[in-house]
């Protein structure tokens, strides 16, 4: 009987050996490679001041001092021998932050590891699947949350495995001596059984001492956990979405909440700062991701703002009973509650977290707030050196003394991350960036939007032999006399809510600031930038300054560095600015973001966009004239302007490896007509290119809809689409002439009838998104469909129309008492990021936002701002002076650089009673007449 029991016995653990097996097969996908080599995690890039060493020293003494020595193992809290796979995981990443802070020797941290892994190894497993939750740190037995020794334990925590799984990465990434002992460890444990319907599964023992499977996670902490088991090859992709999942608006910001609650699953759904740190520190924060955090780190800043008690809310031990708390922004319904992991109240123990302090401070090193609130607990040590405390209650103002390996263990990987200068723990060795060409249907202001052909850039190592060298740029000297203030005379000061909307868009031009070049990013997710971009922030440059959301200091501090910056740039055959540059190195770039040392061409549009801001800046900040001419005087105009026209130049590689320019007018609607504009400005005839002549149109909501020019000199067939972003750009900067209001209205108007016939909220516009195609064209008409989203390929985007922030803004500037426009500007004002500026805009079909951030999004919408408080005249101004260096040189002649023939300007500003707006000087100016509509 024994025997058969034994048998029986023996049988069944084979069974579910077997099983483990098969599911271990069936969730594992290859590892490809390790995330980064040795090397990169001792590249200390921005050594600890003496300050952040005394942080991370005082930090390190917690585990020290709490070290067991009988296991390798650390206490969870300061002398209770208790621990979790989270614990351990906390454990791992504070030994390596310590061995590379240099905290601890290499003979120590091996002996530190050598002892943890042995026990590991050797750790009784629950039900011979996995570790059970908890263990006691002094013996390594299975115990329960008492520390009470049970044979069986109590079930295993995927969230634990998935934290200890990330942890294991960076050990065996950054000391990969230890990869095949750790990876011995992981094929032993049965992780697969952890993993059902593309979730992550925890086991507990129920009251029948039967084993039940329980999802794990809720937004934040869920993602997190799936991305460890992500590194070991195990795929959760259910867990790793953000759905299910839907804001709360709290304290004015809307807030991402997992749906899935107490009442309905048991579970909390609380929203804390730790996962959005983790995940910022270990793996970078991307995408939704990142506007998720930015949005839980503004909560807590606008709850200080309307209470004054400082905020930094996450889960953490405390001193006294119930011992264990979650601090939350919300959960279960309820805004700032203080729970138990049951759900009971305890708001009187709410408290200032030490851990969430430093980890906001560190993510967001330019943030005030995280500044102040880092301040009130970077002092918070125990004064017998045994570590952090866990932080300050608020509503008694006295320390949390609790001493944690989680607050401690956290703050050293924190301050790991920042000596690293900012770089993720754990960067991602898989990411494709296209190297090929960019389709010759890209819309001009999306020349710069295709300097990114990937959803996010990879962060160099050091074993990269392509990081780039970062250039210092030396700003002009200063200019004599700058003035406090442009010359602008505006009609009203910005109302408190568009005050708002300012300072959000300008948070664009900081966050993507590079301080040592002076340039800014075209698009947050990519180092490159256009012509064009650095217009839109000239652009923003003035507007921040005339609207007084920057000081006069950064206005000129910034002008005088983006000025010296284009005198630096590599021109594209001695001639003109290239069509991309590297933010880093100011090098030329493609379309893909690859070096090209000779250039690829120059685009006409680029040059107008920059040429409008350049002409603006001098005109209403006139000490920079001299500066602004230098520029432009460097430049040759002999091929750019030909015959009346403008045109662009490519290069393309022939068979042989010769690279041949090809230059050919631009035919870009609205956009060429913008450019000519502002070739104007400057004296130069560019008559057959500025607004004019016959247009084709084609009936899109029984409305006449301008489609391309008519014209002879040229079959190109660019851009077959019509958006709203060039008319907008057009009607802001230079007003609207009679020829340009008669392709204008009937765009705008075609948009407002689909919306009233469908309800559907309509503001197309060429937008960027964080995901392929990469760039939407939401048109009026395209390709002679309406309504029809494009790539830059030609092919249509299902389900991608987007509205657009800029265009909602923009219509609303110039149409104020226009009920649709106030619709459209009603829809998508909430729609940005306090720390990273304006989002594109949200999806037609969904309602979702589309996440992107760009410097012509930002850019227009503070020119919308501005033109509202300047009684709606065009933001550009008209020069008073014509003696500057510019009008000197060409008065002179025979420059040998294609300089305009006469020192006039080829275009004015003119008041009627139609408003006012810049019209052509010239008498060859056809009028935009004798429009033809299509079948």
């Amino acid at each position: 009987m024994i025997y058969k029991l034994r048998q029986q016995k023996l049988l069944r653990w084979i069974a579910l050996f077997l099983v483990g097996t098969f599911l271990q097969l069936l969730f594992y996908i290859p590892t490809p490679v390790l995330s980064q080599n040795s090397d990169s995690c001792s590249n200390i890039t921005a050594p600890l001041t003496s300050e952040e060493q005394t942080y991370a020293r005082a930090a390190w003494q917690y585990f020290v001092k709490n070290y067991q020595p009988a296991t390798g193992f650390t206490n969870s809290t300061g002398g209770y021998p208790s621990g979790t796979l989270w614990d351990m995981g906390n454990y791992l990443m504070a030994l390596n932050a310590a061995r590379w802070l240099n905290l601890t020797d290499q003979a120590d941290f091996d002996a530190r590891l050598n002892k943890f892994l042995t026990t590991l190894s050797s750790l009784k497993l629950f039900e011979e699947t996995l570790p059970n939750k908890v263990y006691n740190a002094a013996n390594a037995q299975m115990v329960d949350y008492g520390n009470n020794p049970l044979e069986r334990g109590i079930g295993w925590s995927a969230l634990d495995v998935g934290r200890i799984l990330a942890a294991f990465d960076v050990i065996r990434t950054c000391h990969p001596q230890y990869n095949d002992w750790l990876k011995g460890i992981v094929a032993k444990w049965q992780v697969a059984r952890s993993l059902k319907d593309g979730q992550l599964f925890g086991a507990t023992v129920l009251p029948d001492n039967k084993t039940l499977l329980v999802q794990e996670g809720r937004l934040g902490y869920e993602e997190y956990g799936a991305r460890g088991y992500q590194l070991w090859g195990f795929s959760a992709p259910k867990a790793i979405a953000f759905e299910p999942f839907k804001l709360v608006e709290i304290n004015g910001v809307q807030i991402p909440v997992d749906t899935r609650d107490f009442k309905s699953t048991n579970a909390n759904n609380y929203v804390v700062s730790e996962s959005y740190i983790l995940d910022g520190i270990e793996f970078g924060l991307q995408g939704e991701l990142a506007d998720f955090a930015a949005r839980v780190l503004d909560v807590q800043k606008r709850r200080y703002d309307s209470t004054g008690q400082l905020t930094a809310v996450t889960e953490d031990n405390i001193d006294q009973a119930p011992y264990f708390l979650y601090n939350t922004v919300y959960a279960n319904g309820a805004n700032w509650a203080t729970i138990t992991d049951a759900n009971q109240p305890y708001p009187q123990f709410r408290s200032i977290s030490t851990k969430a302090a430093f980890g906001w401070r560190y993510l967001f090193p330019d943030n005030a707030y995280a500044q102040k609130v880092f301040d009130a607990v970077k002092d918070l040590r125990s004064p017998d050196d045994s570590g952090y405390y866990a932080g300050i209650y608020e509503e008694s103002k006295q320390p949390n003394k609790a001493l944690t390996g989680n607050t401690n263990g956290l703050i050293l990987e924190i301050l790991y991350y920042k000596a690293k200068g900012n770089r993720p723990l754990i960067a991602s060795g898989s990411v494709s960036v296209s190297t090929g060409k960019p389709s010759e249907n890209a819309s001009p202001e999306t020349l710069s939007n295709q300097l990114n052909s990937t959803v996010t850039a990879p962060t160099p190592t050091p074993a990269d032999t392509s990081k780039p060298t970062e250039v210092a740029v030396a700003p002009i000297p200063p200019v004599d006399s700058p003035k406090s203030s442009s010359n602008l005379k505006l009609d009203r000061p910005l109302s408190v809510i568009e005050r708002r909307y300012a300072e959000a868009a300008w948070r664009y031009f900081q966050a993507n600031y590079h301080s040592k070049s002076g340039l800014i990013d075209d698009r947050s997710d990519f180092k490159g930038a256009t012509l064009w971009g650095l217009g839109d922030y000239l652009a923003a440059l003035h507007a921040a300054r005339s609207l007084d959301i920057i000081t006069p200091k950064e206005f000129d501090q910034r002008t005088r560095h983006l000025l010296a910056a284009l005198t630096k740039l590599p021109l594209f055959a001695g001639e003109l600015p290239s069509r991309g540059y590297d933010t880093r190195t100011l090098q030329s770039i493609d379309y893909g973001g690859n070096p090209v040392p000779n250039g690829n061409g120059w685009s006409a549009l680029d040059l107008g966009r920059i040429l409008a801001a350049l002409y603006n800046l001098k005109t209403c900040h006139p000490e920079y004239t001299a500066a602004v001419d230098k520029i432009v005087l460097d430049w040759s105009y002999l091929r750019v302007v030909r015959e009346g026209i403008l045109s662009s130049a490519t290069t393309a590689k022939e068979q042989d490896g010769r690279y041949l320019t090809r230059v050919n007018p631009e035919t870009r609607l609205g956009y060429e007509e913008y450019a000519a504009r502002a070739f104007q400005l400057w004296g130069f005839n560019v008559d057959g290119s500025a607004v004019g002549g016959e247009y084709q149109t084609a009936s899109v909501e029984g409305v006449k809809v301008p489609i391309q020019r008519r014209r002879t000199d040229t079959n190109s067939k660019v851009n077959q689409y019509t958006v709203s972003n060039p008319f907008l750009l057009y009607a802001l900067e230079f007003g609207l002439d009679p020829q340009m209001r008669s392709l204008f209205e009937p765009i705008f108007q075609a948009q407002a009838e689909r919306y009233r016939r469908t309800g559907t909220l309509t503001a197309s516009a060429t937008t960027l998104i964080d995901r392929k195609p990469y760039t939407v064209h939401s048109s009026i008409i395209g390709q002679g469909d309406p309504w029809v989203a494009l790539g830059d390929d030609g092919q249509p985007v299902p389900k991608g129309r987007l509205v657009s922030t800029a265009v909602a803004f923009a219509y609303h500037a110039l149409f104020p008492e226009d009920k649709y426009s106030q619709q459209l500007l009603q829809g998508t004002t909430d729609l940005y990021n306090p720390l990273a500026g304006f989002y594109e805009g949200f999806y037609e079909a969904t309602g979702k936002t589309a996440v992107g951030f760009t410097s012509s999004t930002n850019s227009m919408i503070l020119q919308s701002l501005l033109y509202k408080v300047m009684n709606r005249q065009p933001l550009i101004r008209p020069t008073t002076t014509m003696k500057s260096p510019w009008w000197q040189e060409v008065t002179k002649g025979n420059s040998g650089r294609g300089l305009p023939n006469t020192a006039t300007q080829r275009t004015r500003l003119i008041s009627n009673g139609s408003g006012s707006y810049w019209a052509s000087s010239s008498k060859n100016t056809p009028l935009a007449t004798g429009t033809k509509v299509t079948e």
